[in-house]
């Protein structure tokens, strides 16, 4: 055997060592919300497996869902509600999805608060009001939060909608950044940000229980590493480290 076979066979070798030495990487979809949550959860995960990656793809459920219906690699997909999670059952794309935690809405407004919103009530007085569109699940949830309400008190609202955003982490900067008098968002993203902005409790009997849902891909390609980082989630630690966040268990 010449050396230059030898050398070939060398490479080779070292090559496939390296490869076998790169972590397997889990990729998780997860609704903007739980940004700081999973990046902690991530992190537990991977120090408690050894070999695992996690890369965690933080987005609005809706354009989530988009993606895996059109075949982006993921291992687990973590909604804001259920009615996401619900249209890829039907498309057999996941299976079995959990209920893992929960939240609840609530107004913030800049520090300051400027426009003098002293209560769910005293809404109408932003004049500049930015909410979650329609298909984003924080924007379903506030038109809900709006129906139950009753006479014109929507009317007046929306009239003063100045923007409607594909994430609820794109209204918290908004209102976080000035751009906004007030905005919808979730409790979770509210505390996140609570050196910037002030809370405005929803009252109770208007209110609506977001339920996040988490289920793996029928197709992940890292289905034990997917299952097992579930059930992190569902787990005491993880549900501790949720609540930790904001989160309520479900």
């Amino acid at each position: 055997m010449n050396r230059f076979v030898i050398a070939a066979l060398v490479v080779s070798a070292l090559a496939t060592a390296t490869r076998a030495e790169e972590p397997r990487e889990l990729t998780v979809f997860a609704a903007a919300s739980l940004r700081e949550a999973f990046e902690d959860l991530a992190r537990t995960f991977e120090s408690n497996t050894p070999g695992v990656k996690v890369r965690v793809n933080l987005a609005g459920s809706q354009e989530l869902r988009t993606q895996i219906e059109n075949g982006a690699r993921a291992d687990v997909f973590a909604s804001a509600d259920q009615k996401h999670m619900a249209a890829l059952v039907e498309a057999k794309l996941v299976a079995a999805p959990r209920v893992f935690v929960r939240n609840t809405p609530v107004i913030i407004v800049p520090k300051g608060n400027p426009a003098k919103v002293g209560s769910f009530e005293e809404l109408p007085r932003a004049k500049k009001l930015v909410i979650g569109a329609p298909e984003v699940p924080i924007g379903s949830y506030t038109i809900e939060i709006f129906d139950k309400v009753g006479g014109d008190f929507k009317q007046k609202v929306l009239a003063n909608v100045a923007s409607r955003e594909l994430n609820v982490r794109q209204v918290m900067a908004k209102v976080s950044l000035g751009e906004a008098d007030a905005g919808i968002v979730y409790r979770t993203d509210a505390m996140a940000g609570k050196d910037k902005v002030e809370i405005i409790e929803i009252p109770a009997k208007v209110n609506v229980i977001a339920e996040y849902t988490v289920a793996v891909l029928s197709k992940a390609p890292q289905a034990a590493a997917a299952r097992a980082f579930v059930d992190l989630l569902l787990s005491a630690d993880g549900q501790k480290r949720l609540a930790a966040a904001g989160f309520v268990a479900p």
